[in-house]
């Protein structure tokens, strides 16, 4: 067997919404996992401020990371490589993000890693479960995404198959909670309440569900407006708004899209196992019903366990072990955050790599700064 010291020791840093997260790994083993929220600076505002976070990320970065190299037990000197999000999210809280991995990488003189947020969700699962399954077909779902993804190769192969063509089911979840004055985030609270509820209390409407709608792709925003609108009409009436039953029924409209198309596209393109990651992955019901729905369909299902479904740095740096237990190419100090970067890129090599109409962007600003 080999030697656990042998495998790589990889930092890892996420800041692409709301979560300064650092992780450590040596290998696929977790070593350290800190986390410093700014969600109750944004509570108050019923969602994330972009300007906020950015803000927020700024104070807690050196501390976070600081406190992850104290829980790993190891000094900053034994990294093989520093790993960062750099894309997609927010461009001000990502930026902070590349510029930190980039300062810490450059003053160590460790290699640098720009790997993709998406990527780095369906890669945190080899912490829990061991090294994925070649193809892996993932369901990633949280504030921001709804995709189905399948990849031969984590860190350079990773296709979509569908995705959230309007709301994301994590942004649905955070407005039905604040149209029933549940407050923000709306995915924890609105689990909890359907827990006491009947999810077969009101007949909510299945987005693209239909025959000749896109098998894989998901769309909340009709869900979202029927709820809302059923919400409206019992308070104009003077009716009391059953808040457990409301929440049962608008998860479930959920959770059944999200399943049922998760496990007609492994049947599909036959992989026999389903990953499912994002913050979204922590609830309880689609769990349940995936498991449920998977056994039925002999399909192994792997989760991980909630803390690492929601945004972390522990992901980004087992993406980034991968990339240097691969030997994929490390990226240049020329490093740019891409809010925007597609899923089909799991790791961004650097500026002088390849051009990229996302580079350009960079570059034409740089120019008109100093003309």
């Amino acid at each position: 067997m080999a030697d656990l010291r042998d495998e790589p020791l990889v930092l890892g840093i996420e800041t692409s919404c709301d979560e300064t997260g650092v992780g450590i790994v040596r290998g696929t083993t977790l070593l350290a996992d800190a986390v410093a929220s700014s969600v109750d600076e944004h509570a108050r505002f019923g969602g994330v401020v972009p300007e906020v976070a950015s803000r927020a990320h700024l104070e807690a970065m050196v501390p976070t990371i600081q406190r992850a190299l104290k829980d790993a037990g190891v000094a900053a000197s034994d990294l093989d490589g520093i790993a960062v999000t750099a894309g997609p999210g927010l461009a001000g809280a990502l930026l902070v993000g590349v510029s930190a991995a980039k300062a810490y990488a450059y003053a160590l003189g460790k290699p640098l890693y720009g790997v993709n947020h998406l990527a780095s969700h369906i890669c945190v699962d080899q912490l829990e479960h061991g090294a994925l399954p070649e193809p892996t077909m993932a369901l990633l779902v949280s504030g921001g995404h709804s995709s189905l993804l399948l990849s031969t190769d984590i860190t350079s192969d990773v296709r979509p198959l569908g995705a959230t063509i309007d709301d994301a089911a994590g942004e649905a979840f955070d407005k039905i909670a604040r149209v029933l004055n549940l407050g923000f985030p709306g995915g924890p609270v609105i689990d909890r309440y359907a827990r006491e509820g009947d999810p077969e209390a009101i007949a909510f409407p299945r987005g693209l569900t239909g025959p000749r709608d896109p098998a894989y792709d998901f769309s909340f925003s009709g869900l979202k407006t029927a709820v809302a609108r059923w919400i409206e009409a019992k308070r104009a009436a003077g009716e009391d708004v059953p808040v457990r039953d409301v929440s049962a029924s608008f998860q479930e409209a959920v959770v059944d899209v999200l399943t049922r198309k998760a496990v007609r596209a492994c049947k599909d393109e036959g992989v026999d196992h389903l990953m499912i990651g994002g913050g979204v992955a922590a609830n309880t019901r689609l769990r349940a019903l995936a498991e449920e729905r998977c056994e039925r369909a002999g399909i192994r299902l792997r989760v991980p366990r909630p803390k690492l479904c929601t945004d972390n740095g522990a992901m980004v740096a087992a993406l980034g072990a991968e990339m240097v237990a691969r030997g994929r190419q490390p990226s240049d100090l020329g490093l740019s955050a891409d809010s925007s970067l597609p899923v089909t890129e799991p790791h961004v090599p650097g500026a002088h790599a390849h051009s990229h109409d996302h580079d350009h962007v960079h570059e034409v600003s740089k120019d008109n700064l100093y003309s």
